[in-house]
């Protein structure tokens, strides 16, 4: 069965960095987009990364560019969302997820569990 499992998520305080993993498996990784995506409460669900099969391209939300690094290892199933000068506004729950392509709305199911972010004052 698909799964994907996200970790690495807790409490920061503003302006510090977390990185977040995405173990995948029942599917060959290496032949799906991987994209990062972010809820907080009241807010929709918005793709903040995404990076392609052999890390060729990868593409962010405005929002974090230049802040946020998406990276991959196929030979671990695994993708990563380095974090760095977080702020407030990033705290949501972030899922990981297949993806057709590097923009936004292409991604297969299923979600995984997603991992808890929140960025303190």
């Amino acid at each position: 069965q698909v799964q994907l499992v996200e970790s690495g998520g807790g409490v920061v305080p503003a302006g510090g960095s977390m990185t977040l993993s995405c173990v995948g498996s029942g599917f060959i990784f290496h032949n799906y987009v991987i994209s990062w995506y972010r809820q907080a409460p009241g807010k929709e669900r918005e793709m903040v990364a995404a990076i392609t099969s052999w890390s060729s391209n990868s593409s962010y939300a405005d929002s974090v560019r230049g802040r946020f690094t998406i990276s991959r290892d196929n030979e671990k199933n695994t993708a990563y969302l380095q974090m760095d000068r977080l702020k407030v506004e990033d705290t949501g729950r972030y899922s990981c997820i297949r993806s057709a392509s590097i923009w936004p709305g292409s991604f297969f199911g299923p979600w995984g569990p997603g991992t808890q972010v929140t960025v303190s004052s």
